[in-house]
Protein backbone atom coordinates (compact mmCIF):
# COMPACT_ATOMS: atom_id res chain seq x y z
CA UNK A 1 0.00 0.00 0.00
CA UNK A 2 2.93 2.18 0.78
CA UNK A 3 4.30 1.90 -2.68
CA UNK A 4 0.84 2.81 -4.70
CA UNK A 5 0.89 6.64 -2.86
CA UNK A 6 4.55 7.66 -4.59
CA UNK A 7 2.79 5.94 -7.92
CA UNK A 8 -0.32 7.69 -8.00
CA UNK A 9 1.41 10.98 -7.06
CA UNK A 10 3.77 10.46 -9.78
CA UNK A 11 1.10 9.77 -12.18
CA UNK A 12 -1.17 12.66 -11.23
CA UNK A 13 1.78 14.75 -12.08
CA UNK A 14 2.37 13.73 -15.07
CA UNK A 15 -1.16 13.73 -16.32
CA UNK A 16 -0.89 17.35 -15.48
CA UNK A 17 1.95 17.84 -17.23
CA UNK A 18 -0.09 17.36 -20.45
CA UNK A 19 -2.41 19.54 -19.77
CA UNK A 20 -3.17 22.40 -22.38
CA UNK A 21 -2.03 26.08 -21.22
CA UNK A 22 -4.70 28.51 -20.32
CA UNK A 23 -5.32 31.17 -23.12
CA UNK A 24 -4.20 35.14 -22.58
CA UNK A 25 -6.74 37.21 -20.55
CA UNK A 26 -8.17 39.78 -22.72
CA UNK A 27 -9.92 42.63 -21.96
CA UNK A 28 -13.39 42.49 -23.60
CA UNK A 29 -15.59 44.70 -21.82
CA UNK A 30 -15.82 48.54 -23.06
CA UNK A 31 -13.09 50.93 -23.38
CA UNK A 32 -10.86 51.54 -20.57
CA UNK A 33 -11.02 53.51 -17.43
CA UNK A 34 -9.96 57.06 -17.68
CA UNK A 35 -6.64 57.65 -16.19
CA UNK A 36 -6.60 60.10 -13.33
CA UNK A 37 -4.20 63.03 -13.89
CA UNK A 38 -0.78 62.06 -12.00
CA UNK A 39 0.20 64.32 -8.50
CA UNK A 40 1.14 67.87 -9.69
CA UNK A 41 2.59 69.46 -6.43
CA UNK A 42 3.12 72.76 -8.09
CA UNK A 43 -0.96 72.81 -8.87
CA UNK A 44 -1.14 73.01 -5.31
CA UNK A 45 1.79 76.32 -4.60
CA UNK A 46 -1.13 78.49 -3.44
CA UNK A 47 -0.65 76.44 0.28
CA UNK A 48 2.76 77.00 0.87
CA UNK A 49 2.88 79.43 4.07
CA UNK A 50 -0.23 78.49 5.38
CA UNK A 51 -1.50 76.22 8.10
CA UNK A 52 -1.79 72.62 7.66
CA UNK A 53 -4.83 72.17 9.51
CA UNK A 54 -7.36 69.24 7.56
CA UNK A 55 -9.44 71.51 5.08
CA UNK A 56 -6.09 73.46 3.66
CA UNK A 57 -4.56 69.71 3.70
CA UNK A 58 -7.70 68.54 1.68
CA UNK A 59 -8.04 71.51 -0.47
CA UNK A 60 -3.95 71.14 -1.23
CA UNK A 61 -4.85 67.50 -2.43
CA UNK A 62 -7.87 68.09 -4.09
CA UNK A 63 -5.38 70.85 -6.19
CA UNK A 64 -2.72 68.52 -6.91
CA UNK A 65 -4.65 66.03 -8.36
CA UNK A 66 -3.51 63.38 -5.28
CA UNK A 67 -5.39 60.23 -4.21
CA UNK A 68 -3.80 60.75 -0.59
CA UNK A 69 -1.76 63.29 1.31
CA UNK A 70 0.85 63.22 4.01
CA UNK A 71 1.72 65.92 6.28
CA UNK A 72 5.27 65.40 7.31
CA UNK A 73 6.74 67.21 10.79
CA UNK A 74 10.62 67.63 11.62
CA UNK A 75 11.85 64.91 12.92
CA UNK A 76 9.24 62.11 11.82
CA UNK A 77 10.17 58.90 9.80
CA UNK A 78 8.76 58.77 7.61
CA UNK A 79 9.12 55.53 4.96
CA UNK A 80 10.89 55.77 1.30
CA UNK A 81 8.43 54.19 -0.76
CA UNK A 82 7.52 56.60 -4.09
CA UNK A 83 3.45 56.87 -4.55
CA UNK A 84 2.66 58.48 -7.37
CA UNK A 85 -0.48 59.68 -6.23
CA UNK A 86 0.37 60.76 -2.81
CA UNK A 87 1.06 64.33 -2.45
CA UNK A 88 3.70 64.87 1.01
CA UNK A 89 3.36 68.21 2.29
CA UNK A 90 6.22 69.11 4.96
CA UNK A 91 5.55 71.53 7.80
CA UNK A 92 7.58 73.57 10.62
CA UNK A 93 7.62 73.64 14.06
CA UNK A 94 4.39 75.80 14.26
CA UNK A 95 2.58 73.82 11.39
CA UNK A 96 2.69 75.81 8.42
CA UNK A 97 3.64 73.96 5.12
CA UNK A 98 7.11 74.76 3.39
CA UNK A 99 7.21 72.44 0.68
CA UNK A 100 5.10 69.96 -1.13
CA UNK A 101 6.07 67.13 -3.52
CA UNK A 102 4.70 64.04 -4.50
CA UNK A 103 5.71 60.52 -4.33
Amino acid sequence: MNRLLPLASLLTLSLSACAAPLPPQVRTGGPLPPQRDPCTADAAGAYLGQAATADVVEQARVAAHAEIARVLHPGDVVTMEFRAGRLNLDVDERNVIVRLRCG
